[in-house]
């Protein structure tokens, strides 16, 4: 391992990460060994073809699929369970994913409400982040009532919740025009930046990918 390993200063880790699918009898090597090491406040853009793995391998990362072989580190731990996952991680994808019955401000809160029990704290931090992403007008308003851009900055409030350690974001700004996309990346590296969050952008844009600090590429199953 690294120093940054050694030393318990990464925020996630994949160490030899594999993951394959079957398709008919035939077996898809989707991911190959995939090393990758995230420091605390890093951000990091990973760009590729369109069925080369990014996905995937976000999905492993945040612990919604098990690799078929190598490990997968949250600070250090192979702790990468459910229970966990709504404290160590944000989460913010491409189709917004907002519950439609329920208004911007208890779509905040589901984040909250699914690491632990709501309080008039929870509830001050939630308005607040609305307020910091622009939508301190819209805090009643359903989704529906929103533009596609609106919605993404909801989902981003969401993601930051609970304070993460690491940002997932997988090409969140795929269904916005480029406008909203470029404030809607503008807003999630300034909200990490402010808590000192890691990022891991997927994305097919490379102007966004290089506003990451580090920029990785996807190639036949491997990382680099």
């Amino acid at each position: 391992m690294s120093e940054l390993s050694q030393s318990g200063g990464a925020v996630l880790q994949a160490i030899g990460v594999c993951k394959n699918y079957l398709s008919g009898s035939q077996k898809l090597e989707v991911l190959r060994g995939v090393d990758l090491e995230i420091a605390a406040g890093e951000s990091v853009s990973i760009t590729g073809e369109s069925g080369s793995g990014k996905s995937t391998l976000l999905n492993l990362l945040a612990g919604l699929d098990a690799p078929d072989a190598g490990h997968i580190f949250w600070g250090g731990s192979p702790d990468t369970g459910t229970r966990r996952r709504g404290a160590y991680l944000g989460m913010v994808f491409q189709a917004f994913y907002l519950v439609p019955e329920i208004d911007a401000l208890n779509n905040v809160l589901l984040a909250r409400r699914i690491a632990g029990p709501l309080d008039a704290a929870s509830r001050t931090r939630a308005r607040d982040l609305l307020a910091r992403v622009g939508l301190a007008e819209r805090l009643t308003h359903l989704p529906s009532q929103l533009s596609g851009g609106e919605r993404q900055r909801v989902a981003l409030a969401r993601a930051v919740m609970n304070s993460p350690k690491l940002i997932l974001a997988d090409e969140p700004t795929g269904n916005l025009d480029e406008r909203s996309a470029e404030g809607v990346i503008e807003l999630l590296l300034s909200l990490c930046a402010d808590m000192r969050t890691s990022l891991i952008l997927v994305t097919h844009n490379p102007t966004h990918a290089r506003k990451m600090r580090r920029t990785l590429a996807m190639r036949d199953g491997r990382l680099g």
